[in-house]
């Protein structure tokens, strides 16, 4: 005894994992390490595409999120601002483009800031989404494309580079092609040959999706998250509601030994009768006779356990819980204002670093190359100096928008904001927003109507107010 424990402090110590989360143990049994993202996206994506689909079409909490995000990064459209130096060509980009957007879907169901909607969505609920830009004649459209068209579980070596999940990369690693189904698989009235694929360049290809890692080629939705927990608060709330309802259920049991009915009236039914006591009806029952009562089940109070589970899920989302179930019961000015604050920097990063990105600046390019070909626009410059837009998503209404007005004059007064800048935080094109003051003012004028505005008093006076109020 006493030789084995000199040894084990005499023994060397063994090397050991100083990070808990490599360490082994019980403690982490049945949590597996994630292994090449890659290769785990392109295996799982078709059943997490599925089930994810599945809960956007039966789950509220499913559906109302997928909506308030889409909302929240496009809303009424992510518009464009040419900031070409030539002012008439500036607004012949804008009238081209706004001419062009009732025409952008090819199949005619929306114009380019609903169809810009429609391809945000299927990349919240799928992870990824594909719009292929096609040019009809002389002009361009955009043809959604469901991300299982393009086929995950195609990869190969091609020689000068790689196919990977249907993406087709080159030797340098830059995306040069997709490899697309001719029509969606499952397709009810599919296109003769519609499982062959087609190679698409990866220039008439747009791929919707926000990267999470090095290397990453396909999408995964942030709805993979929760999805789990999305199915048993599904189940949990079918049981509960079951549960309500057996409570609800109130049976009388008659013990009657002489098989008389126990003096009650009613038609008996195999055996059994089928009756019912009237509100204050008194009864008197023949010796032997009972009548035993069910109790009801008792159904506890799990709201806030549901809570808990819902505000998971938003996390999971990456929405604030108040606007995924509409419960403003618990929040106030400060709470609500500060949580919408960080969910509006998310959202803006999202709209700025991968919409405008991926999506919009590719679409303005290719319709002005177009415009460029047809000699809409002069060929004299570069398709660059087309390209220079600076995109302005819609403006966020805010809690109290007095108090925002306020410190927008104030900090435009005091030069730490310039007009440009509210106004383009605000939705707004500051140069179609002069245009409509200055239109405005000459309208007045000529009509003889005089209109005091904030405007025209001084950040001081709007404090001075807003303190006396």
């Amino acid at each position: 005894m006493i030789g084995r424990l000199l040894n084990r402090l005499l023994r060397k110590p063994q090397a050991v994992r100083r990070y808990e989360g490599a360490a082994g143990g019980r403690r982490f049994a049945g949590l597996f390490a994630f292994g090449n993202p890659v290769a785990a996206t392109a295996a799982a994506s078709p059943i997490l595409r599925g089930r994810q689909r599945t809960m956007v079409a039966n789950n509220p909490w499913t559906a109302n999120a997928v909506e308030s995000l889409k909302s929240a990064m496009v809303g009424t459209g992510i518009k464009p601002q040419s900031l070409h130096a030539d002012p008439g060509i500036k607004v012949k980009q804008q009238t081209l483009w706004n001419a062009w957007g009732d025409r952008a879907d090819i199949e005619g169901l929306c114009d380019i800031y609903g169809f810009t909607a429609r391809a945000v969505g299927a990349m919240v609920t799928d992870g990824e989404t594909f719009v292929r830009l096609e040019t009809v004649g002389r002009d361009l459209r955009l043809r959604h494309i469901p991300a299982e068209q393009v086929d995950a579980n195609y990869s190969a070596d091609v020689g000068t580079g790689r196919i990977v999940a249907g993406v087709e990369f080159d030797a340098s690693g830059t995306r040069v092609a997709y490899h697309i189904f001719r029509d969606p698989p499952g397709a009810p009235f599919p296109l003769s040959g519609a499982s062959d694929r087609i190679r698409v360049p990866a220039s008439d290809i747009v791929h919707l999706f926000n990267p999470t890692w090095p290397g990453q080629v396909r999408g995964v939705s942030s709805l993979a998250t929760i999805l789990l927990r999305l199915h048993e608060l599904d189940q949990l709330e079918d049981a509960q509601l079951v549960r309500v309802k057996l409570g609800a259920m109130l049976a009388g049991f008659i013990k009657d030994p002489e098989g008389s009915n126990a003096g009650l009236d009613g038609t008996a039914k195999n055996g059994i009768l089928e009756s019912g006591l009237e509100p204050g009806t008194l009864k008197v029952l023949p010796p032997g006779a009972d009548i035993a009562f069910s109790e009801p089940v008792e159904v506890g109070d799990i709201t806030g356990w549901l809570k808990l589970q819902l505000r998971g899920i938003a996390a999971g989302i990456g929405i604030p819980y108040e606007q995924l179930t509409g419960d403003l019961s618990d929040v106030n000015y400060s709470s609500i204002r500060a949580g919408l604050v960080e969910f509006r920097r998310r959202i803006e990063a999202l709209q700025h670093n991968v919409i405008v990105f991926q999506f919009c600046r590719p679409v303005w390019r290719q319709l002005m190359l177009l415009a460029m070909l047809r000699g809409d626009l002069p060929n004299a410059e570069t398709l660059d100096a087309y390209c220079t837009v600076n995109w302005i998503p819609p403006g966020w209404d805010w809690v109290d928008p007095e108090k925002d007005a306020i410190a927008d004059a104030l900090a435009i007064a005091a030069g730490l904001k310039s007009r440009r800048e509210v106004v383009a935080a605000r939705g707004y094109d500051i140069e179609q927003l002069d245009a409509d003051i200055a239109a405005d003012k000459a309208r007045e004028k000529k009509l003889g109507l005089n209109f005091t505005t904030p405007t025209q008093s001084s950040p001081q006076r709007l404090q001075e107010n807003a303190n006396a109020a």
